[in-house]
């Protein structure tokens, strides 16, 4: 069957494809957490030693001894095995934005030759995958490959459970022999713990006396989009790179707003429905669900959960939304820009930080004028971004971020922060020297009787910011669909942690002199806008004149590519930060920088070959056998006497003739290989390869408006995102 045929027949198949049969799903006092090993689930199981030290570990992070690990261990081999358990997996996060697992059976044999089950403290705690097989930028070679993965008490072991059985996941760390890291979980762990020594340093200065530790929070929004098995499995570029390599735009996209918060697809709804019953087994407390604004994509919304589980049971959502997408005949594309032209999608990470004692200290309450906590928290978190901008951006650099950030759908590269009116009054007051009273938000009436009236958020939203607070938090709207939450984590936790103890080093003196509290908190907040609020900006991201002026007056950077964000890495006071911070040392942040970049020149490279393979062995094939056609049609009327117009024959043929000219540079282009250094590589990889390849797509898409519909190869556009 030709490419074009196979195409048809999908289309047909999938408009009469129907939902999945699910069984009614079980209320969800039935299914919450239901496969985790909690601490709910702790008490049953261990003793009240062993429980006590456990919750203690898992609230403050406090150590965890030996004799206490095996207990659990015991206890969680129980309990699992209870689930039809046959394997136990540490599960880790290295530095690819995806899971890493390696299983191991609960099964030995005793000298009788029989089967027993064993699993102790030492096979809880420590796992031995291959270091120098994962990226590690340099940090391991073949020659030096030992690499350790480590529970991590503070996330929640659980059953996952699949066809064949079922497994016991461990969240786990991942280390070098040599003691470096080689995932994302230490340094959040590392973020994490020095958050909160500088906090409590700022409050203790503050006169609080009990203060409790305190975590960061993530409740990350994930967009993604949904196109049937059927059309991916046709298309080449969506199965390797994840986006349309190739696709003209349809005659509707997303011009009249009709997708977003529309009806689901009954489909999509029992696909949604069945996801969600297993994230809620998995303790995952998906709330909201929603169509996005494109047509064919939707998004789902965890609640607020501590950073370390938020990250982890990020990871653990994307898997099971892929498994659960191709069991109902879709696939999941998480690509920031599957398709050219319509919205891609990002994940909004709300970030808010606090702790049992004190509450959310990024919650400004009803006066923040006289939350001096918070003013001091608010502050310190818009010193960071001003400071350390550049490493924001870097942390969300890819290559599918690229085609996102800027796009008028998305937040430009530029950071800066939104704070909304009332907030930013506060603290432009604060650098006139003042702490005036806010104006309240005030009720909303619309004049309708039967519409009760509400209470006015005292701030608008902000779409275009890139940092945006929201209310009691702060959204980081920049981070791609495809990407660890991990990273930015890292990124906002040891910003917040220098400029905490830049403040704590302001705040002493200040307190230790004639002057109260309140003038003590006003002075240094001063000192720290007078230095930092060009990051402040409430107006149109999109903007071009916000664009001009936040270079040439604010001095901000404007990083449009991964190529110019990665270097970020490597400056002095982002080295600086992580090595006083005890996060990061230079060798681990260096290989990040290797990693990372690596990561961006491969996937370019994968694009590019795709673009010639799908050029070369699809569309070129396609639009010279319609040409063909045409021709003999031509040549058929021209013997009767009839004239007929050659335009459309003419217009393929320079297309394909273009197209074919444009692969040709791509191949040439691809086989440079010498670069002075890494920069030089991104950069050529950015400004030539993906400029050659775009040459290349105009071409291909106007072949694609010219040919023939029922020759054409590939699922078109229209046809992916409209069809469910």
């Amino acid at each position: 069957m030709s490419g074009n045929e196979s195409r048809l027949l999908a289309v047909s198949e999938i408009c009469k494809a129907t939902p999945m049969a699910v069984e009614m799903p079980l209320p969800l006092n039935k299914i919450w957490a239901d496969d985790v090993f909690n601490l709910a689930t702790m008490e049953e199981y261990l003793s009240k030693n062993a429980f006590k030290a456990m919750k203690n570990t898992v609230q403050t992070g406090s150590p965890l001894d030996a004799a206490t690990a095996d207990v659990v261990a015991a206890a969680m081999k129980e309990w699992a095995l209870t689930k039809g358990v046959k394997f136990f997996s540490h599960i880790f996060y290295p530095m690819t934005n995806a899971t890493a697992e390696k299983h191991d059976g609960f099964i030995v044999t005793n000298s009788d030759g029989n089967a027993i089950t064993e699993f102790t403290g030492s096979l809880l705690i420590k796992g031995e995958p291959d270091g120098s097989s994962f990226p590690n930028g340099s940090l391991r070679m073949t020659n030096a490959a030992r690499g350790y993965t480590a529970w991590d008490p503070t996330s929640p072991a659980y059953v996952m459970h699949t066809p064949n059985g079922a497994t016991l996941m461990i969240p786990s760390v991942f280390m070098s022999w040599t003691g470096e890291a080689l995932d994302k979980k230490i340094p959040l762990l590392r973020s994490n713990a020095a958050m909160d020594k500088a906090a409590k340093k700022v409050l203790s200065l503050m006169g609080e006396t009990e203060i409790s530790t305190l975590n960061s929070s993530c409740g990350a929004e994930q967009e993604y989009f949904l196109i049937d098995e059927k059309f991916a499995y046709a298309r080449p570029d969506l199965l390797l790179a994840g986006r349309t390599l190739f696709g003209a735009p349809p005659a509707k996209g997303q011009q009249f707003d009709d997708h977003y918060f529309g009806a689901i697809p009954e489909r999509v709804q029992v696909f949604m429905q069945d996801f969600e019953d297993q994230l809620y087994r998995l303790g995952i407390p998906a709330k909201t669900h929603h169509n996005e604004v494109a047509p064919g994509q939707f998004e789902i919304a965890p609640y607020f959960e501590a950073a370390n589980v938020a990250s982890d049971h990020q990871q653990l959502l994307m898997t099971v939304m892929k498994l659960t997408a191709k069991r109902h005949g879709f696939v999941a594309l998480l690509h920031e820009k599957p398709f050219a032209g319509v919205n891609g999608s990002g994940k909004h990470v709300n970030w808010s930080v606090g702790n049992s004692t004190q509450g959310n200290l990024l919650d400004p309450g009803s006066t923040p004028e006289q939350n001096l906590n918070f003013l001091l928290f608010c502050g310190a978190v818009i010193r960071g971004v001003h400071k350390f901008g550049p490493l924001l951006r870097a942390v969300i650099a890819s290559a599918s971020n690229d085609h996102r950030l800027g796009a008028n759908e998305a937040p430009p590269a530029i950071l800066s922060v939104y704070l909304g009116t009332q907030l930013e009054k506060v603290f432009m007051d604060i650098k006139e020297g003042n702490l005036a009273a806010t104006e309240q938000g005030g009720q909303m009436d619309i004049g309708l009787g039967q519409i009760l009236p509400f209470k006015r958020d005292p701030g608008d939203r902000n779409r275009t910011s890139p940092f945006a607070f929201t209310g009691n938090r702060f959204e980081f709207r920049a981070v791609g669909s495809s990407q660890s939450v991990s990273g930015p984590l890292v990124a906002m936790n040891t910003m917040l942690a220098d400029s905490l103890n830049w403040i704590a080093e302001k705040l002493e003196p200040a307190l230790a002199s004639e002057v109260d509290k309140t003038a003590a908190v006003v002075m240094v907040l001063k000192e720290l806008m007078d230095e930092h609020s060009n990051v402040v900006f409430g107006g149109d991201g999109y903007s071009s004149e916000w664009h001009e002026k936040a270079v040439a007056e604010r001095g901000l950077k404007n990083l449009p590519t991964t190529a110019d964000a990665l270097p970020a890495f490597t400056s002095p006071e982002v080295i600086q930060l992580f090595s006083s911070t005890g996060v990061l040392s230079p060798v681990e942040l260096e290989s990040r920088y290797e990693v990372y970049s690596e990561q961006y020149v491969q996937t370019i490279e994968v694009e590019a070959k795709l673009v010639i393979d799908i050029a070369t062995t699809k569309i070129y094939p396609a639009a010279m056998s319609y040409l063909s056609d045409l021709t003999g049609t031509y040549s058929s009327a021209s013997s009767l006497g009839i004239s007929l117009d050659t335009g459309i024959a003419s217009a393929i043929a320079s297309a394909a003739s273009g197209m074919m000219a444009g692969v040709e540079k791509l191949k040439t282009a691809m086989g440079k290989h010498d670069f002075p250094d890494t920069e030089a590589h991104l950069v050529y990889c950015a400004k030539e390869i993906c400029a050659l390849m775009l040459e290349i797509r105009g071409y291909g898409d106007t072949l694609e408006t010219l040919v023939d519909d029922s020759c054409w190869p590939l699922p078109k556009y229209a046809e992916m995102m409209f069809i469910k």
